[in-house]
């Protein structure tokens, strides 16, 4: 059966456009099309889609008014369609905090060619978002039946060469994607501000969008959170934010002193940043002192990163099934048998503290 798509824009370029990219695509059925915000969230009780596409500036209601009302009324995946500007980022920003399950950064455009440039990744995410829980975690997950935290039994995790455990963790090191910028944002600003341990998080995200969330981590996180720079040092109580569209890695350059190095190194890298380069550089920099954290994602990045981790002696914790939008990345890492604890989201940044 035909997944059933809403188009939510006030360009009528723009909605004859992704009309054609989605209607290319023979899993899905466009069922509509909105000029506004009103109109949108009209035709999404109307017309029960299995998934909509949002632009965020429109007249009479913008996007994330929309995406908030429909949260409320009729909880639906949403794919946000936003421009690479800062003011882009924002509104994304602040659209996934009202429950959008993930966003589509689209340069401006003034032809068609242009466009369909962005026709397979609008697809494979419209693909994602379709499957995922969207919005319905906001309902769900704050029930207690999936809040307890696992071990999992020595016999399912792979030995370590040596162990550290009670070894002090001198930094963690968080990897999500789809979902990620909402799931970061909640386990950061539950994290007390005595942490003596260093932070670095990898989330699949464009460079024009990086910025604007570390500053809006920044100001809701207790610890003091920056974008990271080329030859950034490491400091206790610091949280990094890999920037977009580079690679970034953690150097030993002393017994005390580590920094982060941001390249283009390797330049054909399916994603940027990627979290098994990054978690595989911290793996290395500090053998047995790190806590490998993989959140809410599609696909299995991070995998490699907090295998070697565990395998030199760190440790490794994973979000559960229950309260992940996309259940992918989480699920790699458990599957390989990795996971030293899998607990619910809203229990992480508390796991954190005490594998620390």
């Amino acid at each position: 059966m035909k997944k059933k798509v809403l188009i939510v824009d006030d360009s009528a370029f723009m909605r004859r456009i992704i009309r054609q990219m989605v209607e290319s695509e023979p899993t899905f059925e466009v069922i509509g099309t909105a000029r506004d915000g009103q109109e949108g969230l009209e035709l999404a009780l109307e017309l029960k889609p299995d998934v909509i596409t949002m632009d965020v500036e429109m007249p009479r209601m913008n996007g994330i008014e929309t995406i908030e009302a429909i949260m409320a009324k009729r909880p639906t995946p949403i794919l946000v369609v936003s421009s690479l500007t800062t003011e882009g980022a924002q509104a994304t920003l602040d659209a996934l905090d009202k429950g959008a399950v993930d966003f589509l950064a689209k340069n401006l455009v003034s032809s068609a060619l242009d466009v369909m440039k962005i026709r397979d990744e609008l697809v494979d995410k419209l693909k994602v978002v379709a499957r995922s829980k969207g919005g319905l975690l906001r309902k769900t997950s704050a029930r207690k039946g999936s809040s307890a935290v696992i071990t999992p039994p020595l016999s399912s995790a792979a030995p370590r060469r040596k162990s550290f455990a009670t070894q002090k963790m001198a930094i963690v090191a968080i990897g999500a994607s789809t979902g990620g910028p909402r799931a970061v944002q909640e386990v950061l600003q539950k994290l007390p501000g005595d942490l003596s341990t260093s932070f670095i998080v990898s989330v699949h995200m464009p460079a024009a969008f990086t910025h604007a969330f570390a500053e809006r981590l920044n100001s809701l996180s207790a610890l003091t959170v920056k974008e990271a720079a080329d030859g950034d040092k490491l400091e206790s109580g610091n949280i990094y934010v890999s920037p977009g569209g580079r690679q970034t890695r953690v150097k030993r350059r002393g017994v005390t002193n580590f920094t982060i190095e941001i390249s283009d190194d390797p330049f054909n890298s399916l994603y940027k940043p990627a979290i098994d380069i990054m978690m595989t550089s911290v793996a290395e920099a500090y053998p047995g002192r790190s806590l490998g954290v993989i959140l809410t994602g599609m696909g299995h990045d991070g995998l490699d990163g907090m295998t070697l981790i565990r395998d030199k002696g760190g440790k490794t914790l994973v979000q559960n099934e229950a309260t992940c939008t996309v259940y992918g990345m989480p699920k790699a890492v458990i599957e390989a048998g990795i996971a030293d604890k899998i607990a619910p989201l809203d229990l992480i940044a508390g796991e954190i503290v005490n594998m620390i």
